[in-house]
């Protein structure tokens, strides 16, 4: 009995290890995919898409200016390739995060300070925010610095805590953008409010930080079947929404945080089959 408990205990573990050894994959092919959005969307800068939308570099932290969204597109793009390969992984990483941190720091932050209570806006530096603290810490253990590696772990904490608030003040109108055939609308955004919080919480306090990151990744992975896709796809008659540059930059920000969340839960778990050299 003890041995046969054992076996599917083992092939679970192996289950787990294949699922989160996704995570690097699908955070760099999300990189490279807002890398190419931006520099196709560049072109576009102050043509109309309609009524409703205008094609604006399509990383939302990005001002609107054709040669610089041309210059970080293409860095997106290779910087996600270079996550893909072992040798070039760390190289890549810093100089992701390094960029990203910037693009909030000295683009977004200012906006941000003179709205304040702009969750939009709170959102625009807080993303680039948690993407670059996944990406610094995403190369294999050891690549990382302790310090740069214990400071990003705050800040992705600190930006899922951040999350989770803005789902409370802004309940009822996150509650509208659920599709009709899930119910409970105002019960699921709570619920992932308090999720993201849990999950900062693991994070910032080093507590069940493998099951905290697993947690996330698996919400943002949830998020891109039921909501996003289908938006860009055109499965809930959306006006404007496959067109939308902003509905696809979504898409991508949820799928690199999913991915991102599962690398770093790979990295942490703390099993003997996650122990990497």
């Amino acid at each position: 009995m003890s041995d046969a408990v054992s076996t599917e205990r083992t092939r679970l573990d192996h289950a787990a290890e294949a699922l989160l050894s996704s995570g690097r994959t699908l955070f760099s092919l999300a990189i490279i995919a807002l890398g190419v959005e931006t520099l196709v969307c560049a072109r576009y800068v102050g043509h109309s898409l309609g009524p409703r939308y205008e094609v604006i570099p399509v990383l939302p932290w990005l001002p609107v200016i054709p040669w610089l969204a041309y210059l970080f597109g293409a860095i997106w793009v290779v910087c996600g390739m270079g996550l893909l390969c072992e040798r070039t992984v760390r190289t890549a990483a810093t100089a992701l995060g390094g960029l990203l941190f910037l693009c909030a720091l000295v683009l977004d932050a200012p906006k941000n300070a003179a709205n304040i209570g702009s969750i939009s806006l709170r959102t625009t530096v807080f993303e680039p925010l948690a993407l670059a603290s996944l990406a610094w810490l995403l190369p294999v253990r050891g690549a990382t610095l302790s310090l740069l590696a214990r400071g990003s772990r705050y800040l992705f904490a600190l930006s899922l805590i951040v999350f989770g608030v803005d789902h409370f003040l802004a309940l009822a109108f996150i509650a509208t953008l659920l599709p009709d055939w899930i119910p409970w609308h105002v019960f699921w955004v709570a619920f992932f409010g308090v999720a993201f919080i849990a999950a900062g919480l693991s994070m910032g306090l080093n507590f069940l930080q493998c099951w905290g990151a697993a947690g996330i990744g698996l919400m943002f992975a949830i998020w891109v079947v039921t909501l996003h896709l289908p938006r860009v796809l055109g499965l809930y008659a959306i006006p404007g929404a496959p067109r939308d540059p902003n509905e696809w930059s979504s898409l991508f920000i949820a799928i690199a945080l999913w991915g991102g969340s599962w690398a770093l839960a790979r990295d942490h778990d703390p099993s003997p089959s996650s122990t990497r050299s």
